[in-house]
């Protein structure tokens, strides 16, 4: 399964609650369509942790790397990578 199939299934089930119809485009904001608040972005950060074993630090947690599927995907693989987050 791929890192943007599992974001979606899990904004779908734990911040949605939209069973399995995400119907945003990968590159959609959260913050501008109010998929997510401020507390939905921390628990973001908490499901990156735990799924995919990322230490994020609290400057990390920007719309650079929390603001879409692609961009939360992209942050995930930069960082399973070894790279520094953007």
């Amino acid at each position: 399964m791929s890192v943007e199939t599992e974001i979606r299934e899990y904004l779908n089930q734990f911040l949605l609650f939209s069973g399995d119809s995400f119907e945003y485009d990968n590159e959609d904001s959260f913050l501008e369509n109010g998929i997510v608040d401020s507390v939905a972005v921390m628990e973001l950060a908490l499901f990156v942790e735990e799924k995919y074993g990322i230490t994020v630090d609290d400057h990390e947690i920007t719309p650079d790397n929390f603001d879409s599927v692609d961009k939360l995907a992209h942050y995930i693989r930069s960082r399973l990578n070894g790279s520094a987050a953007a």
